[in-house]
């Protein structure tokens, strides 16, 4: 197999992967929270072959002699893009979202293996779910069933409540039945530093294990900032009209180096045809 043929074979098994990124991106427009991402190309090694027919000490020339083979192009690393998505009001009052960028809720989950793990969010859907160990409370939790974490741990409803306001600081106050109004706990929140080391769950991050977890995640003192609305939602900060173009010139590309590859087996067909 000759180099072009080399190239072209690799190269299209690269932008098969951001295909993928794109189609992903595409499929969570919709998705709470989202935060899109986009892949990123590094040449692969290349050969600079010399060429003896050329005078080396031409005058004038301003390149160097012969030519460079490369080896194709692959994904370096895929960015995400921590952006804001646009907040539209819902009016319910278990919706909030986050104003500023970087900053995330921490929700509580499972692993594999029965353990507990933080994650980190955007999607401010949040439920109520009746509380395994204690009839009288409700946990706070997201659409999948995981338990918001508050600055004291998972935040707890009464079972009685009349309604619930989340302010602005976080800060979650229920009033009962019977008017009297009590504090729920403050939503815990933390602000990503370096979101290209966090690992990608679903549409969820998680602490990246064997790097100290304050080089990545900034906590949030509890009440520093107005940070949170309530009764909105963040949508994804994916522009269909962005990824279309992208779509269209990855597909592209993708054609220009099958075209590559066919071009270089007929060529190929043609010497071993010579007689």
């Amino acid at each position: 197999m000759n180099q072009s043929m080399i190239s072209a074979a690799v190269t299209m098994g690269q932008l098969q992967h951001k295909l993928d990124t794109i189609s992903n991106n595409m499929a969570n427009s919709t998705t709470n929270g989202y935060k899109r991402r986009e892949a990123q190309f590094s040449d692969l090694l290349f050969q600079q072959m010399e060429s003896k027919a050329l005078n080396p000490t031409e005058d004038g020339r301003l390149t160097p002699n012969g030519i460079r083979l490369g080896s194709g192009a692959r994904i370096s690393s895929t960015a995400v893009s921590l952006e804001s998505g646009t907040l539209q009001q819902t009016g319910r009052l278990l919706d909030v979202a986050l104003t500023q960028p970087g900053l995330f809720f921490q929700i509580q989950t499972t692993d594999n293996n029965g353990g507990e793990v933080v994650q980190y969010t955007r999607d401010g859907a949040f439920y109520l779910s009746p509380s395994a160990g204690n009839p009288d409370e409700m946990e706070l939790v997201t659409s999948e069933g995981n338990r918001v974490i508050g600055v004291n741990g998972p935040i707890t409803i009464p079972s009685d409540h009349n309604k619930i306001t989340i302010g602005q600081n976080g800060q979650v106050s229920v009033t009962l039945n019977n008017g009297a109004v009590v504090e729920s706990g403050q939503l815990a929140l933390a602000n990503i530093i370096r979101p290209q080391l966090m690992l990608a769950v679903g549409h969820n991050f998680q602490a990246p294990q064997g790097i100290p977890l304050n080089q990545v995640i900034e906590e949030i003192e509890a009440g520093a900032g107005n940070f949170v609305h309530q009764g909105v939602l963040e949508s994804s900060n994916v522009n269909i009209s962005t990824e279309m173009t992208e779509l269209i010139q990855t597909q592209r590309s993708y054609q220009f180096n099958a075209r590559s590859l066919t071009i270089a087996d007929q060529m190929m067909g043609l010497v071993n045809g010579l007689r």
